[in-house]
């Protein structure tokens, strides 16, 4: 077989059955292939190189297994370089196929060659340069056994024309085993004995959970680790879904725009157990005064993250679904009535200055969060819930309701702008049955909009809900906050979205009233295929509660004038 033959045998061996791509002169070799094998791999022609890696990164988390990526060299293969950079600080298992030169051209600076080794090694988990056919078959299973296990993420294999134009034996690989590799450390039994004694020690403890949870599939594990030693517990921005909104220990989100009660137990706790999760700063406020009362234990399977940024007491190397079940086990059966009374009290305050005035607006122009909530209802916190990054994303991560795992898809670390739509095209292919609901602001629904082509061409389902203020909103927001109203290039005049949607052929609707919300969200989900609803909100809202930069998680701004 010729390398390229080899590759498309290897992707489809691994279990692979789509690829998000773009053809171009120097992966058109397996492309040529690849017209013979369409009834084996599903393609999705994107409109740009890095919506495929973001489409990619949207399938990978329905799936839980690899988004397969190809490209070609140049500039379609640094197009992707924002999303290979995106799914490293998140976690999402990718393998990304690049064409290149020819390896006599290696060096040459020749047409369209770049050094794209170079360039992904310090955002890709693994990266490799294949140049002879030979070497095809393993290279491929070593990049998806790399991508799939320990911490997942993106790796990289640069294919020269030589490796694709090649002829070699085409021998099945398989690879389970790297020297040096560990990606499933085991916790020794010391470890997690005196992680137990903490815990049944502890009178206030308290669980950050993260995006590791879901990695792991340690969501049932993590409600009977809760439900045993009745302690209540805060999620992270990707943590959101792995367990229940109405799980009794549930008590919301934590960080910047996180709930009152996990940030405020934060700093009130005697035992912070952190579970797949990293300690970004966007969770912990300023590092020095983040939880400085409590013994912390934290459980990661990334032994780099382990006293990385927050030196903790018991560091537990181990995957969480292991973890959890073997701490189940040790720990004693508590009952902890007045500790988790706390985050009733705190949920009051919430409710009271920030909720009430979002959910239930005293007239004005439709508020994000009263948006979300009707969209969270209609759907019965079923769906999967996809965002762009800004207010939005914050108020979609607080106002909707999760009854579903694997269903709060979003750019975390990176925070990349332009995400939401080709990520909602990747989960909705990854899940034709799961209603798909993206929500994006009028900025980031502008960095990829190209996208509607791929909805149009592939008849993607996806419902669009279109916050649109005119503005980019949460840049705005930090304007007005902390630079003096210096609103400097935020506001936005943006297209007609009604002739944009009509161009790609799929349903629109703009609602400017709060009368017409709730019968404009079930027209969306009644209506077949993708759905663009633009619904237009207060301009100058911001989005609370909001811990400041520089602050303590307890530091936080209600509103414009109240604090904590």
């Amino acid at each position: 077989m010729t390398g390229g033959e080899i590759l498309l045998e290897s992707i489809i061996a691994q279990g692979a059955d789509t690829i998000f791509g773009y053809p171009g002169g120097q992966i058109m070799p397996v492309y040529d292939k690849l017209y013979d094998y369409q009834d084996r791999l599903r393609h999705i022609l994107v409109r740009h190189e890095q919506g495929a890696v973001h489409a990619a990164q949207g399938y990978a988390r329905i799936k839980g297994a690899p988004g397969v990526v190809m490209l070609t060299s140049g500039p379609g293969a640094t197009n992707a370089v924002t999303g290979i950079a995106d799914a490293l600080i998140d976690s999402t298992p990718l393998v990304v196929i690049a064409g290149q030169v020819g390896n006599a051209a290696l060096g040459t600076d020749a047409f369209q060659e770049t050094d794209y080794i170079g360039l992904t090694a310090p955002i890709s988990k693994w990266n490799h340069q294949i140049r002879s056919a030979a070497d095809v078959a393993q290279s491929v299973a070593r990049a998806f056994y790399i991508a799939s296990t320990g911490r997942p993420g993106p790796v990289v294999l640069d294919m020269t024309k030589d490796a694709q134009n090649g002829i070699a034996e085409y021998i099945p690989a398989t690879c389970s085993f790297i020297r040096s590799y560990d990606p499933c450390p085991v916790p020794e039994e010391s470890v997690l004995d005196r992680a137990a004694a903490m815990i049944d020690a502890a009178e206030k403890p308290l669980v950050v959970f993260g995006h590791g949870v879901m990695l792991s599939g340690a969501e049932k594990e993590l409600s009977e680790f809760l439900s045993k030693g009745d302690i209540p517990a805060g999620s992270t921005l990707l943590g959101l879904s792995c367990l229940d909104s109405d799980d009794p220990h549930y008590i919301g989100m934590v960080g910047m725009h996180g709930n009152l009660a996990p940030n405020i137990m934060t700093q009130q706790c005697d035992l912070l157990i952190a579970v797949g999760m990293r300690f970004d700063d966007r969770v912990t406020g300023t590092l020095e005064s983040y939880a400085r009362q409590a013994k912390k234990i934290h459980i990661d399977i990334d032994a780099a993250e382990l006293d990385k940024l927050v030196k903790v007491d018991l560091p537990v190397l181990g995957d969480a679904k292991y973890v959890l079940t073997e701490l189940t086990k040790k720990i004693r059966e508590a009952s902890r009535p007045e500790w988790m009374m706390q985050p009733i009290m705190e949920a009051s305050v919430e409710k009271h200055k920030v909720i009430d005035p979002e959910l239930y607006p005293e007239g004005g122009p439709l508020k994000q969060g009263e948006v979300v909530a009707a969209v969270s209802k209609a759907c019965e916190g079923k769906a999967v819930i996809v965002t762009d990054v800004g207010q939005h994303q914050m108020t979609a991560a607080r106002y909707s309701r999760f009854h579903r795992n694997r269903s709060m898809i979003t750019s975390g670390g990176l925070g990349t702008m332009g995400f939401g739509l080709p990520a909602a095209i990747g989960a909705k292919i990854a899940d034709p049955e799961r209603e798909v609901c993206l929500f994006v602001g009028d900025g980031g629904f502008q960095m990829t909009i190209q996208e509607l082509g791929t909805i149009m061409q592939e008849g993607t389902g996806v419902k669009i809900v279109l916050i649109d203020n005119n503005w980019l909103g949460n840049v705005r927001q930090w304007q007005e906050l902390f630079f003096d109203r210096r609103y400097s290039f935020t506001r936005m005049q943006n297209p007609d979205y009604a002739a944009i949607a009509a161009a790609y052929g799929i349903a629109y609707r703009r609602v400017e009233e709060r009368s017409e919300l709730d019968s404009a969200v079930q027209e969306m989900f009644e209506t077949e295929g993708a759905f663009i609803l633009d619904v237009h909100v207060a301009e100058a809202a911001n989005v609370f509660p909001m811990i400041p930069p520089g602050k303590s998680v307890n530091q936080i701004m209600l509103n414009e004038t109240d604090w904590i």
